[in-house]
């Protein structure tokens, strides 16, 4: 599905240049379950953004389905981005003023899908994740847990190639987190293809793959 091939993204600090994502190659097929991890400042969420057509490297070749995509436009990537790729962060992001059911339409709106064709998806999708009782809540209504499993039904309701999660049981306690965790793991038992960014050992030993960064270095680990 997807091929990073020696892959460079470079900050400016001061008079200094930093290459938060060096020389970074990887390959991901269909059905993965990766995990990168690696401290703060590593260059994982840099690497998160240009995976996720949030951002572009300076140099290097990625393929998403066969696709050189950064010889794509602006526009181009966006509608991979819209199309094919669900997100997962740590602050939720939901709109404060809509439902939960109009936060997970969001999406689908705005790939011209028609309001109740649109509103049927996000009502399955929520019931899906155990919130058919809470569609109607604002997210001020809603725990930690249950408006990141809304994000989490906003991700999943274009039915995209690929979940990427950023930190996403960094603000949620232990418990909570551990459920969340749990579902990232049904879906990848259903097929789903997921990267996970995360510092958090006990998560990333929860992939099937973990993949190491430290300065913008990216290694696999091997699994026993």
């Amino acid at each position: 599905m997807i091929k990073l091939d020696s892959l460079v993204k470079r900050f400016s600090l001061g008079e200094e240049t930093i290459a938060a994502v060096n020389d970074v190659s990887l390959e991901v097929a269909e059905g993965d379950y990766i995990a990168i991890v690696g401290p703060s400042g590593s260059g994982k969420s840099t690497l998160m953004n240009i995976i996720g057509l949030l951002d572009r490297a300076d140099e290097g070749v990625y393929l998403f389905d066969e696709k050189d995509v950064t010889q794509l436009t602006d526009d181009e990537q966006a509608e991979i981005r819209n199309g094919k790729i669900g997100f997962v962060f740590q602050s939720f992001f939901l709109l404060q003023k809509l439902t939960a059911v109009e936060n997970v339409m969001v999406p689908l709106l705005y790939r011209g899908i028609g309001e109740k064709e649109a509103k049927a998806k996000a009502e399955a999708m929520l019931g899906r994740l155990g919130l058919a009782d809470r569609m109607t809540h604002m997210p001020s209504q809603l725990s930690g847990g249950q408006q990141q499993r809304v994000a989490i039904a906003r991700a999943l309701v274009g039915d995209p190639a690929l979940i990427l999660a950023d930190e996403p049981t960094g603000a949620l306690d232990q418990t909570t987190g551990r459920e969340i965790m749990g579902i990232f793991e049904d879906l990848n038992r259903s097929g789903q293809t997921i990267i996970l960014i995360t510092h958090d050992e006990s998560i990333a030993a929860r992939a099937e793959r973990i993949l190491r960064m430290e300065d913008g270095v990216l290694r696999e680990e091997a699994r026993g």
